[in-house]
């Protein structure tokens, strides 16, 4: 209570409101407050000084950056001790011991090999469907999609149902990895804070990207690793605004990490050295076979993921449980396949494994993690890769034998380990994570020089076989195409109705083509769309189609009617579709605008939209991206700042809204369609500083709510600035 008397005495002294000094520790003084600011008004209070300082300390930046990335890569290095107590926990569970190993589960009846990842994936099947069905699957892509589609926003809840969801899957002996479940754990957790502090679009990207980097750090005792994994697969793009903080993440979930674990490298590798440049010609060898063997593994397990998609009408919990009796049924006969595979790669590094042992687990991990994942469990795909490019290498290993013989110079598990990165690197498409995450997770130099060799080759070959990488073919499989140059593609998230324009002319299918000729010769438009009396689309006349035409009008006055000249072929635009969907529709027309409909079904038309608007909006979104950061830092510096010029043409405006906006969100209000501008910071005078007449300046996001207090600094071609409605002389005064 008194805690709270002397937040609302602040509340009073900050107001300059005349209490007298003996009302301050008495409860008559919360009462008289309350009395004039409402029974809200301590809430109220912490709610608006709570934002003022967020936005005084965004001042600060990159310092400010570096301190939010301190925070999540703490977070991200609990949760990834969470998430490895939570395995251990089930796998007590299943197995009765905290760790399995091949000699371990040969030790247990075959029946639980059989029917124990069957009943891991009927345990896990209802937190995917009814909590988070984004935690389905390896994790990295549905991360991905949200930097590329989503501005970043990963719900809290998905960190969560991907923690317990993948630690039932991979204890019970489903074939996979731990890093795909902690990248997605850490995106949300960097999500979620960034939300809550409401930083800017691209500013969620870095923190989703810094949560990846932790999470990939703090498991594989990796930060470099995890940093380059993050802005090269996850962001995409290289540069030091997102790279500071994505550092200092993950070098703070790698100090969690190693506190809780220790430094000792993931892997006991053996002594590596290069006898003789001429074993790199096997090394060259051995980077073709790790790319053709990752093209197989990427399109196994797109595969099993697309064709388990198309079998709908099967219950929800019965493709986990049939995936995991598939993977029992192999592991009766070779436990190996089961969980992430670590103590088998061991024995590879070890040579301790036969050739045609090594073949045959190559060929049932790619089934096993197919079965597990295509299937609806949850897991990663990187533990698995590591497997595969160890029997790779391993098999190379035994060439490299029979060539050179047993000399002492050649040794399988050195083959078996450079194996490991390339078919991270084949699999992946990302070969410098690839070199840098097996050079720290072994701690050996000397791995280096082969290890480039491989890592490049095995990723030539792959990207040359197969487009897309493991994580980038299950998001083609939905239509979402992510691609590295996706900073700069600023209108996936932007929706068709944003462009659209209803200033277009349709004629009626039961028009004569005569008539058409002539309404489309009188016309302004290049372009006359049919409908019938229910606006259902029908197809469209274009001026030049009909140049031809023109000088049989007479004739085709009678017996032809508009039906029968249209193009009904001409591909369309739907309702709810982004401006890349309709670039990418432009791509297949022969025109330079299209119908916009609402839907496939019903085909009413809606509007149409331009090639040359999209082009114009483009132009005017690359000059707005990232200005919002700047003119908070101007505005915090100055009270007035009227109108300022960006660049030829373009402006910032301070605008008081009438009050038709008032008390409606930012998506309501819809400026953008309505009158060509964009909010960059919303100027709020806060009850704390009113005295004063301070300014308190936002950036805003969509669900923000304006108030009659509020000034917005909008952006936008000078033209549109100055047709934006006034607010009342009155009111303005006021």
């Amino acid at each position: 209570m008194e805690i709270q008397l002397i937040f609302l005495r602040i509340l009073a002294i900050n107001n300059n409101c005349a209490f007298n000094e003996r009302l301050m520790f008495s409860t008559r003084f919360k009462e008289t407050l309350q009395a004039q600011y409402g029974p809200q008004a301590t809430r109220r209070w912490l709610s608006r000084m709570f934002n003022y300082w967020l936005q005084r300390a965004k001042l600060f930046d990159p310092w400010y950056s570096m301190g939010i990335a301190i925070v999540i890569g703490s977070g991200c290095g609990f949760a990834a001790v969470i998430f490895q107590w939570l395995i251990r926990a089930f796998h007590k569970l299943f197995w009765g011991t905290e760790h399995i190993s091949v000699e371990s589960l040969n030790q247990v009846p075959w029946w639980m090999r059989l029917l124990i990842p069957a009943l891991g994936g009927l345990m896990m099947s209802p937190i995917i469907r009814f909590f988070a069905p984004e935690a389905k699957g390896h994790g990295v892509p549905e991360v991905m999609a949200a930097v590329a589609r989503k501005g970043g926003v990963i719900k809290f809840k998905v960190g969560i149902a991907k923690a317990i969801a993948s630690a039932i899957t991979i204890a019970s002996g489903g074939s996979a990895g731990r890093e795909g479940p902690i990248i997605q754990i850490g995106a949300a957790i960097g999500s979620t804070v960034a939300r809550f502090l409401r930083v800017s679009t691209r500013r969620v990207r870095i923190f989703v990207g810094c949560g990846a980097a932790a999470g990939i750090a703090s498991t594989f005792n990796a930060p470099i690793a995890g940093t380059l994994f993050a802005v090269e697969v996850i962001l995409g793009e290289f540069g030091l605004l997102q790279f500071s903080p994505i550092v200092m993440a993950a070098v703070t979930a790698t100090v969690i990490s190693r506190s809780m674990w220790g430094s000792d490298p993931v892997f006991e590798v053996p002594a590596y050295q290069l006898n003789h440049p001429s074993e790199l010609i096997l090394y060259l060898v051995l980077g073709v076979l790790c790319g053709l063997v990752a093209v197989a593994y990427i399109q196994a397990v797109g595969y099993s993921e697309k064709k388990a998609d198309t079998l709908k009408k099967m219950p929800y919990w019965s493709k986990p449980m049939l995936g995991g009796l598939g993977l029992g049924i192999i592991a009766v006969g070779f436990p190996h396949v089961m969980g992430d595979g670590y103590s088998t790669v061991d024995l590879a590094l070890n040579g301790n494994m036969a050739f045609l042992l090594l073949a045959v687990l190559l060929v049932l991990k790619i089934v096993a993690t197919s079965l597990t994942l295509g299937s609806g469990g949850s897991g990663g795909v990187f533990a698995p890769s590591l497997f595969i490019g160890a029997m790779t290498g391993g098999l190379v290993g035994h060439i490299a034998l029979l060539i050179f013989g047993n000399t002492g110079d050649v040794g399988l598990g050195s083959y078996a380990l450079v194996g490991m990165g390339g078919l991270v690197a084949g699999a992946m498409h990302s070969p410098i994570t690839a070199m840098i995450i097996l050079f720290e997770m072994t701690n050996d130099y000397e791995i280096i020089l082969p290890l480039m060799v491989v890592c490049i080759t095995a990723n030539l070959v792959s990207s040359h076989l197969c487009r897309e990488s493991i994580y980038t073919i299950k998001l083609v499989h939905k239509g979402i195409d992510v691609f590295k140059g996706r900073s700069l593609d600023i209108f996936r998230t932007t929706p068709i109705e944003q462009c659209m324009t209803k200033d277009y002319q349709t004629v009626s299918t039961s028009t004569s083509a005569g008539d058409v000729i002539q309404t489309l010769m009188d016309s302004r438009f290049n372009h006359l769309y049919l409908t019938d009396q229910s606006n259902v689309y029908h197809g469209v006349i274009s001026l030049n189609q009909l140049r031809n035409l023109a000088g049989r009008r007479d004739q085709l006055q009678h017996g032809f009617l508009a039906v029968d000249l249209a193009d009904e072929t001409t591909p369309q635009c739907f309702r709810g579709q982004s401006l890349s969907d309709a670039m990418l529709t432009f791509q297949h027309a022969a025109y330079d605008e299209l119908p916009v409909l609402d839907g496939k079904e019903s085909r009413m038309m809606i509007g149409v939209i331009r090639y040359r608007d999209i082009v114009s909006m483009y132009n005017e979104e690359i000059i707005l991206q990232d200005s919002a950061d700047g003119m908070l830092r101007r505005s915090l510096h100055t009270d007035v700042l009227n109108r300022v010029k960006i660049v030829e043409g373009f402006s910032l405006l301070e605008w008081p809204p009438p009050a038709d906006c008032w008390h409606k969100t930012l998506e309501q209000l819809q400026l953008p369609g309505r009158f060509g501008v964009y909010v960059m910071l919303v100027k709020s005078r806060t009850s704390a500083e009113e005295g004063g007449r301070r300014i308190l300046p936002l950036i805003p996001d969509r669900s923000y709510r304006v108030e009659p207090e509020d000034t917005l600094l909008v952006c936008g071609k000078d033209e549109k600035l100055d047709r934006l409605p006034k607010r009342e002389a009155h009111l303005a005064d006021t």
